[in-house]
């Protein structure tokens, strides 16, 4: 019998309880891979005074989806869907950047199961240091002390393969029509930000983005259409404009009906369910926006979920 491929996808995570979120954003903001916060030797000690600070607020957000995050569910999803096309020589396992399971635990057990070659798929679409560079980064730490010859493929981007456009495409279109008149609707794209210094250095997140905005919009047609950013997390410049400016804007030009479409992200999680759905809501309806709909997420969408299976596939050969 044939070894079996181990199919590992690479996530940021989230917390799977209350108590779970003040060691997540710990985690996060230790990762001088997304944020640099003073000399290295003392991001350990200033980050711990920030996220004591805010994981009161945070962890108030996630009382309001549920007390946790759904992404391990989500991505255990994704994985089980995808090992079902791609058949019986994958086997599915989720290394969480800053949650459980983490890297090393997924490391442990595609050993456990004999395992040696791997197909790291990271499930953010678009190339960041801060995203797919930092769990790709994590990755090769762990691969060196786990003491076994793993043969790894590494899948770092997916911005414009056509069956995620497709796939998003589909989303925007289901949303337009649930507008009485999809004319009068203002398509808002919500990527998650990310500082400006990262861009200025080269990195190719923007670039990125602003492609799967132009092939969506090929694929959806004719449309008003906005670009934004959201989830600025400290106070240095990052992208612009922002989400809550562009909706605001948008209001103030008397525009009533927005359809908003989270890029970025594969599966529902605080961005989506409490920053969208929840606090641009109010926002939307206290300044006069009369329809206020999110995009469903990708989640297990067959179509994405084909587009994962054609990139092992095509790396595999490759």
């Amino acid at each position: 019998m044939p070894e079996k491929t181990a199919l590992l996808l690479l996530q940021m995570g989230g917390p799977d309880s209350i108590a779970a979120v003040e060691p997540f954003l710990l985690n996060l903001f230790t990762d001088r891979d997304i944020i640099k916060i003073g000399p290295a030797f003392l991001q350990p000690f200033i980050a711990r005074r920030i996220v004591k600070k805010r994981a009161p607020k945070v962890e108030g957000y996630y009382r309001q989806i549920g007390g946790k995050s759904p992404i391990r569910e989500l991505t255990d999803a994704q994985g089980k869907g995808v090992q079902q096309l791609l058949g019986d020589g994958y086997s599915s396992f989720v290394a969480m950047r800053y949650s459980r399971p983490s890297t090393l635990d997924a490391l442990a057990a595609i050993k456990r199961e004999g395992i040696t070659r791997i197909v790291a798929l990271s499930l953010y679409p678009h190339f960041s240091k801060a995203t797919t560079g930092s769990s790709i980064n994590e990755l090769q730490r762990m691969l060196k002390q786990s003491g076994v010859k793993f043969e790894v493929t590494y899948i770092d981007r997916f911005y414009d393969h056509p069956l995620y456009i497709q796939a998003l495409a589909e989303k925007v279109t289901k949303g337009l029509a649930s507008f009485p008149d999809p004319r009068e609707v203002e398509i808002v794209f919500s990527a998650h930000s990310l500082p400006q210094s990262f861009i200025d250095e080269g990195d190719p997140y923007l670039s990125h983005i602003q492609e799967t905005v132009r092939l969506v919009m090929e694929r959806v047609g004719e449309a008003s259409h906005q670009l934004c950013f959201q989830s600025k997390a400290s106070p240095v410049k990052w992208l612009e404009p922002s989400t809550e400016a562009t909706i605001q804007s948008l209001a103030g030009a008397g525009r009533k009906n927005l359809l908003m479409v989270p890029l970025s992200f594969v599966s529902d999680h605080i961005e989506t369910l409490y920053e969208i759905d929840i606090e641009y809501a109010e926002k939307a309806k206290a300044l006069g926006i009369e329809r206020f709909v999110r995009t469903e997420a990708l989640n297990c969408s067959p179509l994405f979920l084909e587009c994962l299976a054609q990139l092992v596939r095509q790396a595999e050969k490759s």
